[in-house]
């Protein structure tokens, strides 16, 4: 059995998807189905188990010796969440006790970390995993903060030869995008949010630039399509052997522009866009370039080409978000 953490979610629920049709299973989800949108993320596939949370670690315990692995996406990913004590909660603390069983029954452990980590990018965007290197990064938002206590917290474990999985990887995930992220509302990636505005042949409204060396819509990010994140995932617990931290970007840089024209020419519109300003209570937080440092990942062995954004876009626009049933 392979339980997946947030499998509701954006990135959980596409992992199930690969996962069945790989032909791994059963499958068993920890999450909390509060929604309809969550609740039709995962409505097409076949399930041993879904269980709530709170009973996260009782099921892990019922079924141990029938687990085959841990992939722990279940998390706090509000960038704007400002309950400290509950990112505490859910984001470290939940995290430790399920490295901490991973590591007593002996599954491997894939974990989700965030490219929020590394705060402005001042530091670069190097997924080294030294003790050094890591205390040197800054988060901008509590969320960055939450997910950069527990990367540290599993250095310090490394570092002190503490009892590990026998195989794990955290994941610093850039800019993801793809099917199945509406109940992520105003958090969801611009391609959900641009292509109903790009369907009606209207203009979408980016944010401006509050930065002098980037024009309006050239802010970057590195955009990376969920499936390609699914197979790294799948890759890492399966045929990996260096357990790491490792980055999950494309390692290309693309603008705001790029993502609209890739979502319009999808929806077979012109690009058509407007500006406003950042709200004042991100501004201060607001990242204006980031790219994935991918050459760890790749020295690993993972060789798989990235999709670009473009046809990554297509795919979404296409099989998902024009269809009746826009679920995957």
């Amino acid at each position: 059995m392979y339980v997946v953490t947030g499998g509701a979610g954006f990135i959980g629920s596409n992992l199930l998807s690969v996962l069945e049709a790989r032909g791994l299973g059963p499958l068993a989800v920890i999450d909390r189905c509060d929604s309809e949108h969550k609740r039709r993320n995962i409505a097409k596939r076949t399930l041993a188990a879904t269980v709530a949370p709170e009973q996260c670690l009782t099921f892990l315990n019922e079924s141990a010796g029938k687990i085959r692995g841990l992939f722990h996406l279940g998390a706090i990913t509000s960038t704007t969440e400002r309950d400290l004590e509950l990112l505490e909660e859910v984001n470290v603390r939940l995290s430790r006790a399920l490295w901490t069983w991973c590591a007593r029954h002996g599954v491997p452990f894939v974990y989700a970390s965030s490219a929020a980590t590394y705060g402005s990018g001042d530091e670069g965007f190097d997924d080294d995993n030294s003790l050094q290197a890591l205390s040197r990064l800054k988060p901008l938002n509590p969320y960055g903060a939450s997910k950069h206590a527990f990367d540290l917290w599993v250095a310090q474990q490394v570092t002190a030869g503490a009892d590990q999985p026998p195989r794990w990887a955290g994941l610093k995930f850039f800019n993801v995008y793809g099917p199945n992220e509406f109940h992520k509302g105003s958090q969801a990636s611009l391609v959900p949010q641009i292509y109903p505005v790009a369907a009606k042949g209207e203009a979408f409204t980016l944010f401006r630039s509050h930065n002098p060396d980037y024009a309006d819509g050239e802010q970057l990010r590195d955009f990376i399509f969920v499936e390609d994140c699914c197979d790294a995932m799948q890759w890492l617990m399966h045929d990996n052997r260096t357990s790491a931290l490792f980055n999950l970007g494309t390692g290309s840089a693309r603008t705001f522009l790029d993502l609209a024209a890739s979502v319009y020419n999808a929806a077979g519109a012109p690009l058509a866009v407007n500006y406003r300003d950042t709200p004042q209570d991100i501004r201060g937080q607001y990242q204006y370039f980031t790219e994935a440092r991918m050459d760890r990942l790749r020295a690993a062995g993972y060789s798989r080409p990235f999709t670009t954004l473009e046809e990554g876009v297509a795919v979404t626009v296409a099989r998902y978000l024009s269809q009746p049933d826009p679920y995957r």
